[in-house]
């Protein structure tokens, strides 16, 4: 149950208006991890008036080949991206800052059901706890990582690292790796290359500078992958173009899904990977990464060009859209229309104290890539739990640690990784969608996920057109199911794909079970009986348990099922009652806090829009 999805009842329960489009999340990558968010919204038509796509379904989470599951790597127009992320009924902050989150004359913070602050000194004590709690657990794994370092299990994966303080590093990450080490100088190269160039085309021939993005794009692919491989993908590309052409939605949507199937099942997929020219350590993520998010860019542009006949796009537009290089392999994926009108200004103007904010997130970027590398000389988050006998001995505590830290992990991963491209992105004049949202700060199904990209795309073109307005009980199911099932085929279906999505997709739907039993008569009678403190302590405390079924969902597909199980069993039935009551505490210490942050944000963006209202 998870109460904070429920509309508050004091005051008596707001109502979203109808709008816009858009859906889940979760992944990215060598076939990507992708983890579930849906936002309530009316669903209409493709048009890009008619939905709002701001923000980021990985990316990078531990990736998916045809050789299996790899290890870990973190999984819906035109203006500044707030981030938004798809759910029902689950306004973040920025509410009432876009078409369709809230009525302008409505409080944020009543709509996030968060109608209070608790008092300082309760709050001071939740954040002790938190301290005490993660210092505690972080010991626990420090000492571990230490014993285990010589282990013959952590052989393969602990390398010598800082050798003149005798560390190593834990690099069982080998994409973290192979970006920071033997590829990094080409990924530098690349980058670097294409900012030149885009900065020259727009200072001389800016009307040209779409052109440049995909001429420099297509080299680059042909260069690391071969001419073959870009041939492949220019073929794909002209399928999905024919098919606009027909104006039949549900064809264009047909073929582009069948297109992906291609490059997850045999034979096909081993047929096409032979159009690969040369080997090295990164070309099955490449491959998968390019070829996959081709077919999404492409489906988005046929779908538009449905819903647009009017503007008569081009093979040209989606050229210059499908090439556009820092989004080519990893993504984020822009929706087409967002990419087109954006990209399509001749003379982008940046606003003030956007240079800033760029140089801002490039240094964030390179603070969080040193940062991870400190860690992994401490901890072998990766490392431990694949060595289930020596995961078994850690205490309680640095069990949960390292469960947890393994979801945040593949958080800074997508965060890096996104931070790096959109980077690219801004100076380009581009809006790319935002980072995910901090997996510490997640304690709904309906706002989590790993990209908000891949989220939009799902939410525009399958969620909405699906699930109308999202409070019905068997809509809501069918939508679900759908954009979960073209989830599973974009990771790669397998064992493992298919348990993830069957827990993701029956918590989101859990929760609006949960809302529709709030709103009967006799339980809604108790919470409104309830102060607004002691209904927002409530709500908190299923909010801690449903944390904790969000980490355990999406562990299965980060680490193993195996790790998964061992969790499980440890916190929930032999370390029952005390280990669990007191993780549950913890949390439900961090969730407090979480929404003390979120009920000021809400506050600040309700006195900005009242300094902002005509006097």
């Amino acid at each position: 149950m998870l109460l904070d999805t429920l509309p508050p009842q004091h005051p008596p329960p707001f109502k979203d208006p109808p709008c816009g489009s858009l859906w889940p999340a979760a992944l990215q990558h060598s076939a990507l991890l992708h983890s579930a968010q849906l936002r309530s919204r009316k669903a209409t038509s493709f048009s890009p008036s008619s939905s709002r796509c701001h923000h980021s379904p990985l990316i990078t989470s531990r990736g998916w080949g045809p050789q299996g599951w790899t290890h870990p790597t973190v999984a819906p127009e035109l203006s500044r991206s707030d981030g938004r992320t798809v759910g029902r009924r689950t306004p973040e902050p920025e509410v009432g800052s876009v078409p369709g989150s809230l009525a302008a004359s409505s409080s944020p913070v009543q709509a996030m059901g968060i109608k209070t602050a608790l008092p300082t000194a309760e709050l001071g004590l939740y954040s002790l706890v938190l301290s005490g709690a993660l210092a505690y657990a972080g010991r626990g794994l420090l000492e571990a990582s230490q014993d285990g370092a010589h282990r013959k299990a952590f052989r393969e994966s602990v390398r010598p690292g800082w050798e003149y303080i005798g560390r190593k590093m834990d690099v069982a990450d080998f994409e973290w790796v192979m970006w920071f080490t033997s590829f990094r100088n080409v990924i530098i190269f690349a980058l670097s290359g294409h900012v030149l160039f885009a900065k020259l085309c727009t200072m001389v021939a800016p009307q040209l500078r779409s052109w440049m993005y995909a001429a420099y794009g297509a080299l680059a692919v042909m260069g690391t992958m071969g001419p073959w491989y870009l041939l492949l993908l220019l073929g794909h590309c002209v399928g999905l173009y024919v098919a606009s052409l027909l104006g039949q939605p549900w064809l264009c949507l047909g073929l582009g899904l069948a297109s992906l199937a291609s490059f997850k099942m045999d034979p096909l997929i081993s047929w096409q990977s032979g159009f690969v020219t040369g080997t090295f350590d990164l070309q099955e993520v490449l491959f998968h990464g390019g070829s996959s998010f081709t077919v999404l860019r492409c489906t988005s542009f046929a779908l538009e060009s449905c819903a647009h006949p009017d503007r008569h796009y081009s093979l040209a537009d989606l050229l210059k859209y499908n090439f556009y290089l820092p989004f080519f392999f990893f993504g984020p994926i822009m929706t087409f229309d967002r990419f087109h009108a954006q990209v399509s200004q001749v003379e982008p103007v940046r606003r003030e104290g956007e240079l800033w904010h760029i140089r801002a997130q490039a240094g964030l970027s390179v603070v969080a890539i040193m940062a991870v590398d400190i860690f992994f000389h401490f901890f072998y988050i990766l490392t431990i739990p694949s060595d289930l006998k020596f995961a078994n001995r850690l205490p309680d505590s640095a069990l949960a640690g390292l469960a947890y830290s393994n979801l945040v992990y593949d958080w800074v991963k997508a965060a890096v990784l996104f931070g790096v491209v959109n980077t690219v992105a801004y100076l380009d004049h581009l809006d790319p969608p935002q980072p995910p949202k901090c997996i510490t700060a997640l304690y709904v199904f309906a706002e989590t996920h790993f990209d908000r990209g891949i989220n939009d795309w799902l939410c525009k073109y399958v969620y909405d057109h699906i699930g109308g307005e999202h409070s019905a009980v068997i809509p809501e199911l069918a939508a679900t199911v759908a954009t979960f099932a073209i989830t599973t085929l974009w990771l790669g279906p397998c064992d493992i794909v298919y348990l993830w999505s069957f827990l993701n997709c029956f918590g989101l739907n859990f929760e609006l079970w949960v809302q529709k039993l709030a709103e009967w008569g006799p339980l809604a009678r108790i919470e409104a009986s309830l102060s607004v403190q002691m209904s927002r302590r409530v709500r908190a405390l299923f909010g801690a348990m449903n944390f904790w079924a969000i980490i355990m969902y999406n562990l299965v597909s980060l680490n193993s099922l195996e790790f998964t199980q061992l969790v499980a069993r440890r916190l929930l039935l032999t370390g029952f009652p005390q280990t669990t009551l007191v993780i549950l505490f913890v949390t439900y210490c961090g969730v407090q806090l979480v929404k003390e942050r979120e009920r000021n944000l809400a506050l600040e963006e309700e006195q900005k829009q009242d300094k902002e209202k005509p006097e």
